[in-house]
């Protein structure tokens, strides 16, 4: 049994729910640094070892792991204090907001022994899973190339004061999960060009960063993927359209996973179409409470994952320099945003000294 520390009750929520229902892990301890958190999330899964100390956590011989859901820019830190405790690592994504934090972080992981996982979630939801297995068996032959989108309308998102900040971008938030996508298939992005714009609702609400993105990315053999994130207007419905979708194209077939549909369909290379469809027995594991909002099911996935990764001696993939190098593309991303064109990852690595790893 993998013993497990969740630090962040907002999104640790899902955490506790996949930890708590898990055969392969025991949750021994929840921090967060408000006490009334803390005893909400007691009172509703009836778990009472919290705490609104990190250090009670890291000081606990029981715990082998922790699970980070703080907010970015304490990432790099309490990952830094983890590592240093003896402890692996999950955090949730964007892994850091500062790539000055990399190779230290890097350095760590190597030093201590002691591995980091991504929690790209999105990876270990039903269609998700049930897109890679094909492509893995060669149903659709080799990749020509990618599009992955994330639209959805969160105008609901503008009345949070928070989501009007400075530092609040969707590129971040809601972006990064086609883009590691992208890079789950197509791992060797080179350059990134993209156009983006605060729509006429952002505008109104006080928006100060893109909630509409385009990007066209370009991989070191010469191959291209598409990323598209819209996320204050109104979206058509789910017959028709998906919160968030990956297709891949490949010289043989085609497939398409769409996310919160769970969904998904496949056009192989004999030429037949096939569509799955997950039912309430799969509704129910992935969405455990509050209709979409938490995904409970792909993070007990994950951290099922994770287990068997450990007991294996395997590395559980996004480990840290995949973290790092996804990063690296969102920030060339960003940076594409604001001079409107081509950037190279290789240039953003460059600065941070990165260059010299494979990420």
């Amino acid at each position: 049994m993998l013993k497990i520390g969740i630090l962040g009750l907002g999104e640790g929520r899902s955490t506790m729910s996949a930890a708590l229902q898990s055969e392969k892990c025991e949750l021994k301890m929840v921090c967060d640094r408000s006490l009334d958190t803390c005893q909400k999330r007691a009172e509703e899964f009836k778990f009472h070892q919290y705490t609104t100390e990190y250090q009670d956590m890291l000081n606990n011989p029981e715990i082998d792991l922790i699970a980070i859901y703080t907010p970015d820019h304490l990432h790099a830190e309490h990952v830094k204090q983890a590592l240093l405790a003896g402890k692996h690592v999950i955090c949730t994504k964007p892994f850091i907001d500062d790539l000055k934090d990399a190779n230290e972080l890097i350095s760590l992981s190597e030093s201590t022994g002691k591995k980091v996982f991504i929690g790209q979630s999105s990876r270990f939801f039903e269609p998700a899973k049930r897109q890679r297995k094909d492509f893995e068996a060669g149903l659709i032959g080799d990749l020509i190339t990618i599009e992955a989108e994330y639209h959805a309308d969160h105008r609901w998102f503008l009345e949070k004061p928070w989501a009007l900040e400075q530092a609040f971008k969707w590129l971040y938030g809601g972006l990064s999960h086609p883009v590691d996508f992208v890079r789950w298939y197509l791992p060797n992005i080179e350059e990134v060009m993209g156009y983006g714009m605060i729509s006429a609702n952002g505008k109104k609400a006080g928006l100060k960063n893109e909630d509409t993105m385009h990007f066209i990315f370009k991989a070191t053999d010469g191959r291209i993927a598409r990323v598209s994130g819209c996320y204050t207007g109104p979206t058509q419905p789910a017959q028709r359209d998906s919160g968030m979708s990956t297709i891949l194209r490949g010289i043989e077939g085609a497939s398409q996973a769409d996310y919160h549909e769970l969904r998904y369909a496949i056009t192989d290379k004999t030429g037949e179409e096939k569509i799955v469809q997950w039912g309430d027995k799969y509704i129910k594991y992935y969405f455990r409470f509050e209709g979409q909002s938490h995904h409970a099911g792909e993070y007990q996935n994950y951290i099922e994952y994770v287990a068997d990764c450990l007991e294996s001696g395997q590395t559980a993939y996004p480990d840290v320099k995949e973290g790092i190098g996804t990063v690296a593309l969102l920030q060339a991303m960003d940076r594409s945003l604001k001079i409107g064109k081509p950037v190279k990852i290789n240039d953003v690595l460059t600065e941070f000294g990165l260059a010299i790893h494979t990420l």
